[in-house]
């Protein structure tokens, strides 16, 4: 399939795409009698998981590695695993710091529901204190934007 039939299929841009491609987290695509990127349809699943990589929060460098693993073959299968495994802890320990941040948001709307009197002191809801480790990992979080949002510009 060309460049534009596997943006609309995978939700990435063409640009996207070529630059997965040029820091090796795509393979090479073969080129018709054109030269022109012609991808079979098993990079779709390929795609997918990346952009499951990306979602979780995995670094671009550790994308990166596990993409040249794979690319080696199966001898390095014990190596991803375990830089899957790291991940996987990594994102278990967001997820429980972000059920703790729900806990939270779930009091505080639910004091709303309560008492019409109160004090400077209702937003100090008591709840296990968020560690240096799991702020980290909520700010590694990466920002959804609303459609159409523009990125901040720098100052």
């Amino acid at each position: 399939m060309k460049i534009g039939e596997l943006a609309k299929q995978s939700g990435l841009t063409p640009h996207t795409i070529r630059y997965y491609e040029r820091i090796g987290l795509l393979p090479r695509a073969a080129r018709d009698h054109a030269r022109q990127r012609d991808y079979d349809a098993t990079i779709l699943s390929w795609i997918e998981f990346l952009g499951r990589l990306k979602a979780t929060g995995m670094p671009i460098r550790d994308m990166l590695r596990y993409a040249e693993l794979r690319a080696r073959g199966v001898a390095t299968e014990p190596e991803r695993r375990r830089l899957l495994e790291r991940h996987r802890e990594a994102v278990r320990a967001h997820v429980a710091a972000l059920q703790d941040c729900l806990l939270v948001l779930d009091g505080k709307i639910a004091g709303y529901a309560g008492s019409s009197e109160r004090t400077n002191d209702d937003d100090a809801i008591s709840a296990r204190p968020i560690h240096d480790d799991e702020r980290h990992a909520i700010r590694r979080q990466p920002r959804s934007r609303s459609p159409g949002a523009r990125p901040a510009r720098a100052r």
